[in-house]
């Protein structure tokens, strides 16, 4: 199966309602230069005023959410369902980002519950695992990122499996400026492509990876250009439409 490059801008607490609709109508003049899959993750509030706008064109661009509960329905103020966000025509969700596993304290049982939840909903799922830089420079990166896998995907049906993305996003090059070179993001990635193989009944070479941390136009070829990179996660340079559209197109060659 090739694997196609994805371009996923997770938009965490930014844009308003005007700087939503000026992105998605940059866009529109240029969609024909987008040959990868292109994503968008807003905030809540804008999911489906962005969902409108995708279908308006042609929803080329697809949408979903940045974190999602791991229950359809009950008392759990504030909470949003997969099943309401897949009611409203989201595509996907991300699930597990290092910010909410810090500033939430979602641990690795909960983010099981919420992938598990999901896909069972019909979402695909971006999964996100990675250390921090004392993890790493304490020689436990292999350790906390395999664990993180281990963990969320527990109990993965093997019906959804087509359907999960893995993101890998170290957490010290995550809002920081700093970058793990391509080498050091090739290195993680080809180690989570054969544990999936051995741990999961996908097949390693299917899956799509992700890498996140300080993405931006001026990296993303040699990024891609590493044999197990199939995109990127991108935070602030996915919020200019103009940065927006450059890294889709280095996604496209």
């Amino acid at each position: 199966m090739s694997r196609v490059n994805h371009i996923v801008g997770n938009w965490k607490m930014n844009q308003d309602l005007g700087q939503v609709k000026e992105f998605f109508g940059s866009l529109e003049t240029n969609l024909d230069m987008i040959k990868c899959e292109a994503w968008i993750s807003p905030q809540f509030i804008h999911l489906a005023k962005c969902l409108g706008l995708s279908n308006t064109m042609g929803g080329k661009i697809k949408c979903g959410p940045q974190t999602s509960s791991h229950k359809n329905s009950g008392a759990f103020t504030g909470d949003v369902s997969p099943a309401s966000i897949k009611d409203l025509g989201a595509h996907f969700v991300i699930i597990g980002h290092s910010e909410r596993r810090a500033f939430f304290e979602e641990s690795d049982q909960i983010l099981n519950q919420k992938m598990l939840l999901a896909l069972e909903n019909g979402l695909k799922v971006i999964f996100c695992v990675g250390e921090t830089l004392e993890e790493r420079e304490a020689g436990k990166m292999e350790e906390i990122v395999l664990g993180q896998l281990d963990n969320g995907l527990k109990d993965l049906p093997a019906d959804k499996i087509s359907d999960l993305i893995i993101a890998y996003e170290p957490v010290w090059a995550i809002g920081t400026g700093q970058t793990a070179t391509p080498r050091q993001a090739e290195e993680v990635h080809a180690l989570i492509r054969p544990h999936l193989d051995r741990a999961t009944p996908l097949k390693g070479d299917d899956l799509i990876i992700l890498y996140g941390g300080s993405v931006k136009p001026s990296n993303i070829t040699e990024l891609l250009s590493q044999p197990d990179i199939d995109g990127a996660l991108v935070g602030g340079a996915s919020l200019n439409p103009k940065s927006f559209l450059d890294l889709c197109v280095a996604g496209s060659l």
